[in-house]
């Protein structure tokens, strides 16, 4: 019934310093009858992923008005194109994060867990969900996890209201004393996917004389391609043709940096100059990696607590951070609301390149999911409840998107993550303050 498959799913191609992983292809799938592969096509691999977004929202241009998303509001317009892949979550909390703080915000996203306080490196927090995630699904990839952020600090010591800026900083916790720096420079990402040998100054070194990474594996991809068939030997040049734009955009943004005169002290060489296009790359670098296999977990804090980051590109000049202490004026809000729409935009033209790159029998959306939000609600009030909070992905075809999900008490966002979680094959009864599981986010056939 079922016939030896002709390349083993860890196929990688080898070249100087370099391996990379293949996107899932025919030629690694068994051949077998059309109930056999009825069967396999459900059981497609699992990914997750969580984006976060700093200080809150303006409810009134975020939360639609029903139960439905066939008219998304100003902040999640971005988004309708795909309101079937998603799900938007309203009344979710997140008690631990009390009391308020840029720094709890950000360290109870995804542990759920309340934070020592401390400026000192006695820190502690809890696992996070993600790293709970990456030991099940996780373990057999070539990274259990990518950690990734916009935000080239390394800020140290007290940084809100007493607590350490390790919780600031980090999203992700392996255990309650151990953060999980992230990673905000694409050239590094790139390496750390694809690698160049040595310590990091050796690999940025040794990437820098290569014309092309591609160029040390030429002549096994021609091997390759002569052992699969036509539709394979597509998604390989697909696959290829990505690596190699994202690897000639950190190019570019390398030479535009070195050939400015002008001295930058936070951004490093190959960091590219716009918010828009560093976001778009790192995501871009997120999609190479699920293509590949490479990791099946990913974390990206899409700017920090307490940002002053200022968005003059979408009419916003001013600081992040102080527009968010409103104080109810309506211009400060209006521009709140600006700052969200545009951070969903960038996440939106993620799920649309992950929708349009076919994987299986469907595409690599459809066998992915992810949560993306903020630990804070109202940022004016410094409060964790009513979090903005939306779900993506097909989850192996038992996600059905397009709803609102309203909760009229206060719901504990770890029954969210105690959801996904188990969504994504990793079952647990319950995580940090979980009440239960919102088991009608998805159908009721398990995964």
């Amino acid at each position: 019934m079922i016939t030896k498959k002709s390349l083993d799913r860890r196929t990688l191609l080898r070249g100087t310093g370099v391996a990379f992983a293949l996107p899932l292809l025919d030629a690694m799938l068994p051949a077998m009858t059309a109930h056999a592969s009825t069967v396999a096509s459900s059981q497609h691999l699992k990914r997750i992923g969580y984006v976060y977004v700093p200080m809150g929202y303006f409810s009134k241009e975020w939360k639609p008005t029903g139960d439905s998303l066939d008219q998304l509001p100003s902040s999640l317009s971005p988004l309708q194109p795909l309101a079937k892949d998603i799900s938007v979550l309203s009344g979710l909390d997140l008690k631990n994060a009390y009391p308020g703080s840029h720094a709890t915000s950000n360290s109870a996203f995804l542990s759920a867990a309340k934070a020592k306080l401390t400026e000192s490196t006695d820190y502690y927090l809890g696992t996070t969900v993600d790293q709970i995630a990456a030991k099940k699904i996780g373990s057999s990839t070539q990274l259990p996890s990518l950690e990734l952020a916009m935000d080239l600090l390394s800020t140290v010591g007290q940084c809100d209201n007493g607590y350490a800026c390790v919780y600031q900083n980090n999203l992700s916790w392996s255990s309650p004393t151990t953060p999980l720096p992230a990673e905000a420079h694409p050239r590094l990402v790139f390496e750390s996917l694809f690698g160049a040998g040595g310590n990091t100054q050796q690999r940025r070194e040794a990437l820098r004389q290569q014309a092309s990474l591609l160029d040390s594996v030429t002549s096994e991809i021609s091997r390759l391609k002569k052992r699969v068939g036509a539709a394979d030997r597509e998604k390989i040049e697909s696959y290829l043709e990505n690596v190699r734009d994202v690897e000639l955009r950190i190019q570019k943004a390398e030479q535009s940096v070195l050939e400015n005169p002008l001295p930058d002290l936070d951004r490093p060489t190959g960091v590219p100059a716009q918010y828009a296009d560093h976001a778009r790359l790192m995501f871009d670098l997120q999609l190479l990696a699920f293509q590949g296999d490479i990791t099946r977990v990913t974390t990206f804090q899409l700017a920090r607590e307490a940002s002053n980051r200022t968005y003059p590109e979408i009419g916003v000049p001013d600081p992040h951070h102080p527009i968010t202490h409103h104080g109810g004026n309506i211009e400060k809000l209006q521009k709140v609301a600006k700052i969200n729409r545009f951070h969903v935009e960038l996440f939106a033209e993620f799920l649309s390149k992950l929708k349009a790159t076919p994987e299986g029998d469907g595409n690599l959306l459809d066998h992915s999911l992810f949560l993306y939000g903020s630990g804070m609600g109202d940022p004016d009030a410094h409060d964790h409840s009513d979090l903005p909070i939306l779900v993506a992905g097909g989850a192996a075809g038992q996600h059905r998107g397009g709803k609102h999900i309203q909760f009229q008490t206060p719901t504990p966002l770890s029954n969210l993550h105690l959801t996904l979680l188990n969504k994504v094959g990793v079952p647990l009864e319950t995580f940090a303050d979980s009440t239960g599981t919102i088991d009608h986010l998805f159908d009721p056939v398990a995964i």
